[in-house]
């Protein structure tokens, strides 16, 4: 009985053994078994080692460290040369603006100022125009001798205004006929002048600077065409002629 009792005990010891040892085999990793013998059992042929390259010797990390700093450095720098060749050019551009601005200002400016005197001449000009018939009304009492007391004094103060714009009156009896500046409505000859001169004056005329505002009215006397020569021929039987010539022999 205790033989048996001892037996049976070993060998449930065994069974309990041989399943906690199988516990064990499948809570430890796989193992891969690679055949590398240099001939196949099967066929018996030679096989091929497959050649390996050797691998590069991994750098330090001093040098590691130094081509790193390297590649950083290098690539700073042609950034901050991109970068300065691009603030150039925007250097540029912007400069080319500003002076092309600077330069239509100048000419706004300039075409501005001689808009703004020729605006002013023009409306001293028109005004002098719209002033025309009172002058030419002046003129006329003038010549009759009604121009007296305050009618006179106004008419100074006119006259002042006038040479103050610049406006000249021109127009007299004797002048020189200028197509430019008369217009002739009466024609005579006279043997008394050598050219076309103004001999009446119907109404004078303005003008400011070299701007003709008005044409004067005049009457023209043009040279008197003198008498033809006799044409110059022998003449003979000339009692004259023949006396000059019997002297001379």
């Amino acid at each position: 009985m205790t033989a048996s009792s001892g037996a049976g005990s070993d060998t449930s010891g065994l069974y309990g053994d041989r399943g906690r040892s199988g516990e064990t085999d499948e809570e430890q990793p796989r193992v891969v078994i690679r055949d590398k013998r240099r001939i196949d059992p099967e066929t018996g042929a030679v096989r091929e080692v497959p050649s390996v390259p050797p691998a590069d010797p991994a750098p330090s990390s001093a040098e590691a460290s130094a081509g790193a700093d390297q590649d950083v450095t290098a690539g700073e720098g042609d950034s901050d040369v991109a970068q300065a060749t691009d603030l150039a050019k925007a250097l540029a551009e912007r400069t080319e603006d500003l002076q092309r601005v600077s330069a239509e200002y100048a000419n706004y400016r300039r075409r501005v100022d001689r808009d703004r005197v020729l605006i002013g001449q023009l409306a001293q000009e028109r005004l002098v125009l719209d002033l025309l018939p009172v002058l030419d009304d002046i003129d006329r009492a003038r010549e009759h001798g009604d121009l007296t007391g305050a009618f006179k004094s106004t008419a100074d103060q006119l006259g002042t205004v006038l040479d103050r714009a610049d406006v000249q009156v021109f127009g007299e009896i004797g002048d020189p006929f200028d197509p430019g500046m008369h217009e002739a409505v009466l024609h005579t000859e006279s043997p008394e002048v050598s050219e076309p001169t103004c001999t009446h004056i119907m109404r004078r005329g303005y003008r400011r600077g070299d701007r003709v505002l008005r044409a004067a009215m005049v009457g023209v006397a043009d040279p008197a065409n003198p008498a033809p020569a006799p044409p110059i021929e022998h003449l003979a039987g000339d009692p004259t002629v023949d006396e000059a010539s019997e002297s001379k022999e």
